[in-house]
């Protein structure tokens, strides 16, 4: 039986281009699990292995795979940095029990550094810092950590002080130790001499370790009332300190390095053992009934408990269907049968692997704590729990953001519509946040996404993976319609002409409901004017109509309606006359309730250089952008801003020209605000056209 201690379930998670990818390499590499080194910018790196990765040398899934260090198994996964991936970030953060977060030396925390680190928060995930890439110009680990503390609201607990920056650079002053790990310039991470600190640091390093151990024994009374009087901790207290308050979220132990140039990488594999907690460590996960309610019990991490899984990720590849499966309690055996509680179907485990990017092991069985993968599951998608059939539970489910653009798409020839029909389900069962629907007047498919890049990704893999030609129409935004005014009316639905008719009255009030509450429906109806029985008729009635609002069709939110009075015909009342009359109200009322187009609005975060500021700020405000604030870098400048999504399309060839290809920006959905008159009465034109054509 394997020992839980030694079980490391780990993410690398970070902005773009911050080197998340190239610092698991430099893992993979150290642990011996691969010989040759992969660079990203080469299109070579292990766990970038699809063609798209591989071209614009970004992470666009997780990837997992596993090694070991110092007798320690450690699972890792690589995510995505860019915005549109996010959800990759979200779902990997879910099922493991620690991180690494990677940020770039010389930009600092980035727009994606803080959602990631927002998720790791959510998910109680405790992690330690590594600042990546201080052989670059205009890196300062100083800075960065500082940022740390500011912008992400974090501890940084430093425990290594860089030697020279930038070109200079060459090791790290381990603060524990008072030891310095010297690299010579081949870049081989195994050439380095373990030194006595530089002259010229052993002030700052006595600074800074002095500020370690305070931090450190705040964890221990004991060895702070020890330490306050003189004595010194041993470096086994101290880690077990470290241990202690990292595992409690109270600081993040701070490392820095060179991944790229191999320097400084080993120290974080050593946190990684010393200081992120086995399995057995974490919050259990809770379990859940099928409304979604915890019921109190926890999926306790133990091999004798009864089986429990999370199926995190769906990818399809050469081989077929893979699920992946983070094994919470139990053991999982090849060929036995286990319950999917989501769909009350039970599942045969077929074969059972261990992943390694995109090459397996076979693996007999799996136990609490693993992250394995298995072939041959049917129905079973992103969220679903798998358990003991005889000792059913659920586990807390995942709850992914609705998309906030669209696109149409149609085979370029009649014969390819099947085969994108099977390619498109493929695609959607991977990724929760890619939606496909039909439209129902069109026919039309309509991709809905993230952002630009994931639908433009999406077309690609439809293109080259599974070999389907396919045509694109523009993207488009995905309004919402609310309401402004408090409206009192009625409505009769009277179809009465001999035999058995239909008779349902009801007197309500439609008005606009709290930002973010979508929809509410409550009756006050006293005195059995309308029984209680055809409430949940009226409900559903008024509940079918919000997909298609009174001015351009789309999606109406934010909207109460109360049920007050009415009546109702001893024989010719039925639900389904109270459903017609609760459809034929919502059609009367909403257009005298003040409708109105909503749009979605992201947070945009430009980098730009100095000189170019300017031009930005007034790119962004013609684009009707509320500028939020400005922050001045060693290298240009942040500018962050609120910018509705309708006018960022095509944004980057904007920026790129604008800032001499120097800019970068990132977004992502913040919340939904009333259109402008204009853009409205655009939006309502183009919807009337569209409806005119079909």
């Amino acid at each position: 039986m394997t020992d839980l201690s030694k079980y490391r379930n780990i993410g690398i998670f970070a902005h773009v281009d911050a080197g998340k990818t190239t610092t698991t390499e430099r893992i993979l590499s150290l642990t011996g699990k691969i010989h040759k080194i992969g660079e990203v910018h080469d299109g070579e790196a292990t766990t970038d292995f699809m063609d798209q990765e591989r071209e614009r040398g970004i992470t666009i899934q997780s990837a997992a795979t596993s090694c070991v260090w110092d007798d320690h198994r450690l699972n890792i996964i690589d995510t995505p940095g860019h915005v549109d991936f996010t959800i990759e970030v979200y779902r990997s953060l879910k099922v493991l029990d620690g991180g690494v977060g990677v940020f770039c030396g010389s930009g600092g925390v980035e727009p994606q550094s803080e959602t990631n680190w927002r998720y790791a928060n959510e998910s109680e995930v405790a992690r330690i810092i590594f600042v990546n890439k201080l052989d670059r110009l205009g890196a300062d680990f100083y800075r960065v950590v500082k940022q740390v503390k500011d912008v992400l609201g974090a501890r940084p607990l430093v425990m290594v002080l860089p030697i020279g920056t930038e070109d200079e650079f060459s090791g790290v002053v381990d603060l524990l130790s008072r030891k310095a790990w010297i690299w010579d310039g081949s870049g081989d991470p195994f050439k380095y001499e373990v030194q006595d600190v530089p002259a010229d640091m052993v002030d700052d390093v006595e600074q800074y370790r002095e500020e370690l151990i305070e931090i450190a024994l705040e964890q221990d009374d004991d060895a702070m009332e020890k330490y306050l009087d003189g004595e010194e901790p041993s470096i086994e207290t101290m880690q077990a300190c470290i241990r202690k308050g990292t595992i409690a979220l109270d600081f993040f132990p701070t490392y820095c390095g060179s991944a790229f140039k191999n320097k400084g990488v080993q120290l974080v594999l050593n946190a990684v053992v010393d200081y992120l907690p086995n399995p057995t460590e974490v919050k259990p996960q809770p379990e859940v009934d099928l409304e979604g309610n915890e019921t109190g019990n926890f999926a306790v991490v133990d091999v004798d408990k009864p089986m429990r899984a999370l199926a995190f990720k769906i990818m399809d590849d050469r081989y077929g269907a893979l699920t992946f499966l983070r094994v919470y309690s139990g053991k999982l055996e090849k060929g036995s049968t286990v319950l999917n509680t989501f769909t009350g179907k039970t599942e045969r485990i077929g074969r059972i692997v261990e992943m390694h990017a995109d090459s397996r092991e076979e693996l007999e069985s799996a136990q609490a704590g693993d992250i394995i993968a298995v072939l041959g599951m049917k129905n079973v998608q992103t969220g679903h729990t798998l358990c003991d059939q005889n000792n059913p539970a659920t586990l807390e489910p995942m709850v992914f953001p609705e998309p906030v653009i669209s696109m149409a798409v149609a085979p370029k020839d009649k014969g390819g519509s099947e085969k994108m029909g099977v390619a498109l389900s493929k695609m959607v069962a991977e990724d929760p946040s890619f939606h496909v629907e039909t439209d129902i007047d069109s026919g039309e498919t309509i991709l809905k996404g993230m952002g630009e890049l994931h639908l433009d990704i999406k077309i690609d893999i439809l293109r080259r993976t599974h070999s389907v030609e396919v045509v694109v129409g523009k993207p488009q935004v995905a309004y919402r319609e609310t309401i402004t005014q408090r409206t009192e009316d009625s409505y009769t639905h009277k179809k009465q002409s001999g035999g058995s008719g239909q008779f349902g009255k009801i007197d309500y009030v439609i008005e606009p409901g709290e930002a973010g509450t979508g929809w509410i429906f409550e009756s006050k109806v006293t005195g059995g004017n309308v029984p209680r029985e055809f409430w949940p008729a009226v409900e559903k009635g008024f509940k079918s109509m919000l997909d298609t609002g009174v001015l351009a069709g789309y999606p109406c939110v934010d909207i109460s309606v109360t049920l007050q009075d009415g009546g109702f015909h001893a024989v010719d009342s039925s639900a389904i006359a109270f459903e017609l009359a609760a459809r034929g109200g919502f059609r009367q009322t909403m257009p005298k309730a003040g409708p109105q187009i909503m749009e979605p609005i992201m947070k945009v975060d430009v980098f730009t250089p100095e000189d170019h500021v300017g031009d930005v700020i007034g790119d962004l405000n013609r684009r009707r952008g509320m500028i939020k604030s400005q922050e001045p870098g060693v290298t240009g400048t942040r500018v962050k801003g609120d910018v509705p999504l309708a006018e960022m399309f095509g944004y980057i060839g904007d920026l790129r020209t604008m800032t001499s290809g120097r800019g970068q920006f990132s977004m992502e959905f913040s919340h939904y605000m009333p259109c402008p008159n204009n853009v409205a009465e655009q939006v309502i034109k183009e919807a009337k056209e569209r409806q005119e054509k079909k």
